[in-house]
């Protein structure tokens, strides 16, 4: 196996390689030094939680509460302050709306007394220019390997580097 092939430090529980993520510099200490970012896809029904209430919230942000499927916890548990992820309203919609910042790692989810359920919190960064559909999504041959486009049911979804280009470039945002 390849240095690229190796799966992630700390995060093999997603089966994500090397090349599914980058590195961002941030000051530590003295020096500069690098950690790996990795992206997500936060499912939301926008009745009950929607774009717009976690824009409300502001710097502060939300807590991802409500998440009873141990995969989409499991995700939850693997990432880090400062991983991006793509804010997306399903049921009415169905669509990518916006960019979220984990600003929490995992913590007990205050909305169960089960300790086995827990949350990041997160904070909206910008909206999407145009949001892109789950249609799109599935229609473009470079998301084709997305859990998005192959396990439309996980509420918690992490996405390659790749993928978030692609889906910032049809949305014509910013990554």
């Amino acid at each position: 196996m390849t240095l690229a092939h190796a799966l992630i430090p700390g995060r093999a529980d997603m089966g994500q390689t090397m090349e599914a993520v980058v590195t961002r510099p941030f000051r530590h200490g003295k020096g500069l030094e690098t950690q790996i970012m990795a992206y997500w896809l936060f499912k939301s029904e926008p009745d009950t939680w929607s774009w717009d209430m976690q824009v409300a919230r502001g710097a502060a942000g939300q807590e991802w509460d409500g998440v009873r499927n141990y995969q989409a916890r499991n995700n939850m548990r693997a990432m880090q302050v400062g991983d991006l992820g793509f804010f997306y309203h399903s049921n009415e919609g169905k669509e990518v709306v916006g960019i979220v910042e984990v600003i929490a790692t995992a913590h007990p989810d205050s909305t169960s007394d089960d300790p086995r359920w827990e949350c990041v919190d997160l904070r909206a960064v910008r909206p999407f220019t145009r949001p892109v559909t789950l249609d799109q999504c599935k229609a473009e041959p470079r998301l084709k390997d997305m859990v998005l486009v192959n396990n439309t049911r996980l509420s918690v979804q992490p996405v390659t580097a790749d993928e978030w280009r692609v889906v910032c470039e049809m949305g014509a945002t910013e990554p």
